[in-house]
């Protein structure tokens, strides 16, 4: 097995937390009273009981390196999830960075900002 690294991010209920996560093709492949762990095309995300995070102030963040940046931002759009400037959850497409990069994100129903980066 290859060494990797799996963000830790807050949740104030599981169940939503999964609900979200799963719409965008995610499966729950863990859960205790504490921990819960979801797995989408290889990408890990973990998630820890935090009952009274306010999402308005949540600074929690990681980034997903994806291969095709458009494709998973379609697949958000199916899902509902719309585009917009403020709010939680939300997405916003990807642009072409002044460096070259090509980077979107997307913020969770608990504030989380996953910053979503073409590989």
């Amino acid at each position: 097995m290859s060494s990797y690294a799996t963000p830790n991010l807050p949740s104030r209920c599981f169940d939503v937390t999964s609900r979200f996560y799963t719409r965008l093709g995610f499966v729950e492949t863990w859960r205790d009273d504490d921990w819960m762990i979801l797995e989408w095309e290889g990408i890990v995300l973990e998630f820890f009981s935090h009952h009274e995070l306010d999402p308005l102030t949540s600074w929690f963040s990681c980034c997903l390196r994806l291969d095709d940046i458009d494709a998973f931002c379609a697949l958000c759009k199916t899902a509902g999830l719309s585009e917009k400037n403020d709010g939680h959850p939300r997405l916003h497409s990807p642009t072409i960075e002044a460096w070259g990069g090509k980077i979107g994100a997307l913020i969770d129903p608990d504030g989380s900002l996953l910053r979503l980066i073409q590989n």
